[in-house]
């Protein structure tokens, strides 16, 4: 898989979200969408991460965007995750892991000297077009959310 890159066609998805309901990037088509991949929901990262864009939620509906979380939990995972901590947000399962490496968030990780597969936190912006428009990498949740609403507006 090559690696995606900015002004590529974002690579479409179906996938099953939180409320048993499912979302297509194809029918977003016209709207600005943040698709943020996260390694695990109920973590510290993930969720200070899910939080700081549900406090945003109303920034990015103004720039008539919407905002995807993407992880390879189950949706009933998801339902928990977003009831918990009320999360305004769609929250995506991709359990079989072929959106995560489509965008190639899939990727080789190491804790203590061990390597393992895990998702890479990173995020896309998606212009209403359809065509990539800012991809971080790598992603450090502090400040995170601010950066994406700049690029979004800018």
């Amino acid at each position: 898989m090559s690696e995606l890159n900015i002004a590529d066609q974002a690579p479409d998805f179906t996938l099953p979200t939180d409320g048993g309901g499912s979302v297509a990037l194809s029918t977003l088509a016209g709207k600005s969408v943040v698709l943020y991949f996260y390694p695990k929901d109920d973590t510290s990262g993930c969720t200070s991460e899910a939080q700081g864009f549900s406090e945003a939620a109303e920034a990015f509906r103004a720039a008539d965007a919407v905002v995807i979380g993407v992880s390879k939990d189950s949706v009933a995972s998801h339902d928990k995750f977003k009831k918990k901590y009320a999360l305004d947000l769609i929250l995506a399962s991709d359990e079989g892991s072929d959106v995560v490496e489509r965008y190639g968030a899939w990727v080789e990780k190491s804790m203590y000297g061990r390597k393992y597969m895990g998702i890479d936190r990173s995020t896309f912006l998606i212009g209403p077009d359809g065509r990539i428009r800012h991809i971080w990498r790598k992603v450090k949740v502090p400040g995170h959310v601010a950066a994406v609403l700049t690029a979004l507006t800018a």
